[in-house]
């Protein structure tokens, strides 16, 4: 077998300083980082430090087949308290939604030298937005991709604004992929205030901060008060960026610092769209190009809102995702190809017989909640499995990896003689 996989490292780590998806995260270390978190008479073991930052760190824990994330915040760090109050209250008031992270709880960790730190625990959640940049290599992602993101965050963002709320801090590190839910979801509320009653002085992060969010933190540096405070469309501002740094494949921190981008945002945007138009030549590339124009307005008054944008007609394309797309992006289904020709397909005690075949092969690895091999297009002749969760998916993928599945009469014997099926594995 080929088999192509998805990053097996997860989190969720609103507010932190580093990256919201850790390559390699930290090994847990017994003097710095906890064993075990309590958490409502339930012992979680820390599998590995996620992020660290100014006022809290975030851990990948487990109890049992169940895995989250946990964000303690240090007693003694600057604004350690601040941060917990502020982000806890904010995701309270802003669950229910698919795409925005899922706070389960709340609780208060002892540690064993008495020191108690307050804590949230969290979803667990996949692949960020910035490690899919990161693994491009300056070649863009593909339409479905940046499509696929940008619906989701600004659905996240319409329900958010409709909620009164502003994010504050939109990056990619902040955008991450669920592979339970097959969607992208919102992180880090701990910038995040009521639109009309700002208490945090400094929003956004370099290289996604809004043109009135650069002068009111000009303004705060030198002491001095902005006449206005800034709305929700800082955020579409923000997503903007993002979306132009998924289509070029480039970071553009330094671009959007330039005098020449100030003079003229839009001219740059065109050459972008015009240098990548051998990348998409039978893709109307001009609607995504228009989104993300109607985002990147000076005057905030001007910019489009999430809801305006949702209706653009860039959504209304259908794109297909490619393989990168598949492999980038883990999911709980596995898709097999060259399992199945049309002679077993079609000799219905053959096609049954590879079916329990396939699923016992397949159970090694993980609970499969369904198994089907379609007879007819789209996916005729391949093998879909679906998995209980994306986690026994993802270590299918690496424990099937360079396999040759031999269907003998001695391992299966419900298949009539020797039969040799060499199939390529990739996530879907």
């Amino acid at each position: 077998m080929a088999c192509s996989s998805g990053s097996n490292a997860k989190m969720s780590s609103p507010n932190v300083s580093t990256p919201a998806m850790a390559v390699t995260p930290d090994a847990v270390d017994q003097k710095t980082c906890p064993a075990v978190f309590e958490i409502y008479g339930k012992i979680w073991n820390v599998q590995a430090r996620l992020g660290q930052g100014v006022s809290a760190s975030v851990y990948r824990v487990n109890s049992g087949r169940a895995s989250s994330a946990v964000k303690e915040f240090q007693v003694d760090a600057q604004g350690g308290d601040y941060g917990y109050l502020k982000e806890s209250s904010v995701l309270e008031k802003i669950q229910g939604h698919k795409n925005i992270v899922t706070l389960f709880g709340m609780f208060t960790n002892h540690n064993p030298f008495g020191v108690a730190t307050h804590c949230l625990l969290l979803e667990l959640l996949d692949v960020s937005v910035s490690e899919l940049l990161a693994r491009v290599n300056n070649q863009g992602h593909s339409m479905w991709l940046i499509q696929h993101c940008a619906r989701d965050v600004l659905e996240a963002l319409n329900f958010l604004h409709r909620e009164g709320y502003v994010h504050a801090d939109l990056k990619p590190r902040n955008i991450l992929w669920s592979a339970d839910d097959e969607c992208f979801k919102l992180i880090d509320f701990g910038l995040s205030f009521k639109d009309g009653h700002q208490d945090v002085k400094y929003i956004q992060t370099d290289g996604y901060r809004a043109p009135e969010a650069e002068l009111q933190n000009s303004l705060a540096q030198a002491g001095l008060e902005s006449d206005s405070g800034c709305t929700t469309a800082v955020d579409l501002w923000s997503l903007g960026i993002v979306l132009l740094e998924m289509f070029s494949g480039i970071k553009l921190k330094e671009t959007v610092k330039s005098q020449e981008w100030k003079d003229n945002s839009s001219a740059i945007v065109d050459h972008i769209f015009s240098s990548n138009a051998v990348v998409y030549p039978a893709i109307p590339v001009f609607h995504l190009r228009d989104l993300i124009k109607s985002m990147l307005h000076n005057d905030p008054k001007l910019r489009s809102t999430a809801e305006a944008a949702l209706i653009n007609p860039f959504f209304s394309i259908p794109f297909a995702p490619h393989i990168e797309d598949l492999v980038l992006l883990p999911t709980p289904v596995l898709r097999l190809l060259n399992v199945i020709d049309d002679n077993h397909l079609y000799n219905e005690d053959e096609y049954e017989d590879i079916i329990e075949d396939m699923k016992e092969e397949c159970q090694k690895y993980g609970t499969v909640v369904s198994l089907l091999i379609p007879k007819e297009n789209p996916g005729k002749g391949q093998v879909f499995v679906e998995y209980a969760n994306a986690g026994d998916s993802k270590e299918a993928q690496r424990l099937l990896t360079g396999r040759t599945f031999d269907a003998t009469l001695e391992e299966y014997p419900r298949l009539q003689g020797n039969h040799t099926y060499t199939f390529i594995l990739n996530c879907i």
